[in-house]
């Protein structure tokens, strides 16, 4: 099979979907693989270290199965045609035009953030979410600092200085990972989740940490914060808004909030899409930082764990035995949409597999 590399364009998005490594695998297969020029040179490969493992330079969007890492860009829109395979993040629902343009182009779309949501296993979104909550915590630490029109604080503290108080909403792989950064720096952390599911185990890992059940407190955990993080993700399907416009009033001016589920919409009324080369905006006196693209600021390090949990599924595809896990991906399929939680928030007919 022709499989092809493209670069990628999203404003601030270095990743790479596969290294040179993954795509020696793939040529050992009996696969060709395309790589567009440059595609790896943000992440430390260059065209050189692809060819050293028998890849071709040329045009990736000519072969029967695309890999790249986000969704197409307006520009790219009309890059795939019938027959063809997009294997990348999808995130169709909060944009109508991609969606369109999906289903006009009569190719196929496998989305990485739902392969394996039937069984929760998630294998190619895990690492990515950890990933952004690891970083959550870093970049709402720098949201804070008063040359970004943050309150001051530092949240760790400092001696004779108490440490600052963040609000982790969520208690999935993006939650957890705030949270063991949150507490290994040294703030004092509420962790607020809708249900007792994942909270047994952070209990016993994390005993100094006030857990919430339910949301009826989440206005009085939101007044006291310095920093939100909005950690609440449901694969495939649109953020539920848990923070309105008067909650975020209610914060002291110059607090912080990191919405990871932006690239689902969001979970708050003021959130709306930054981007790396502009992350942050405030509204209501409070700092958002809503990229969709989080993990690409560490794009070295979440491009060899992305590459990790998507070779498995290219080397699946392309000995065409299709695991549950993987149709669970599929979204778009000879233009109509095969997802049900897509058809759903989108208001489409859902046609299944």
């Amino acid at each position: 099979m022709r499989i092809g590399l493209p670069r990628e364009i999203k404003d601030g998005e270095f990743r790479v979907a596969l290294t040179p490594a993954g795509v020696g695998e793939l040529v050992k297969a009996g696969h060709q693989v395309i790589v567009a020029p440059d595609a790896g040179l943000g992440v430390g490969f260059s065209d050189e270290n692809f060819i050293r493992e028998k890849a071709t330079t040329g045009n990736p969007w000519d072969c029967e199965l695309v890999v790249k890492v986000k969704e197409l860009q307006p520009v790219e829109y009309r890059l795939l045609r019938q027959g063809q395979t997009l294997f990348s993040f999808q995130h169709f629902a909060p944009e109508p035009a991609l969606l369109e343009a999906a289903l006009a182009s009569g190719a196929t779309f496998i989305a990485f953030e739902t392969v394996g949501q039937d069984d929760g296993s998630l294998p190619i979104l895990a690492p990515m979410s950890a990933i952004a909550g690891r970083l959550a915590v870093q970049v709402g630490a720098w949201c804070l600092q008063k040359h970004n029109g943050g309150s001051g604080v530092l949240l760790s503290g400092v001696a004779g200085v108490p440490p600052g108080n963040i609000v982790i909403l969520g208690a999935g792989n993006v939650g957890s990972n705030a949270l063991a950064v949150a507490q290994g720096i040294g703030a004092m952390v509420t962790v607020v989740a809708r249900s007792e599911r994942r909270i047994a185990s952070l209990r016993n890992e994390f005993p100094t940490v006030k857990f919430k059940i339910g949301l009826h407190d989440l206005t009085i955990d939101i007044a006291a914060a310095d920093l939100v993080i909005g950690a609440v993700l449901t694969p495939g399907q649109m953020s539920p808004k848990l923070l309105s416009r008067a909650m975020l009033g209610t914060m002291r001016p110059g607090s912080a909030l990191v919405d990871v589920g932006i690239d689902q919409g969001g979970i708050a009324e003021t959130s709306r899409p930054s981007s790396h080369s502009a992350p942050i905006y405030i509204e209501e006196k409070v700092v958002h930082y809503c990229v969709p693209n989080l993990p690409a600021a560490v794009a070295r390090s979440a491009s060899l764990a992305l590459e990790k949990a998507v070779l498995p599924f290219v080397i699946e595809f392309c000995s065409n035995s299709f695991s549950d896990s993987l149709k669970t991906g599929i979204q778009v399929k000879q233009g109509k949409v095969r997802h049900q939680f897509l058809a759903r928030d989108t208001g489409r007919p859902f046609h299944p597999l």
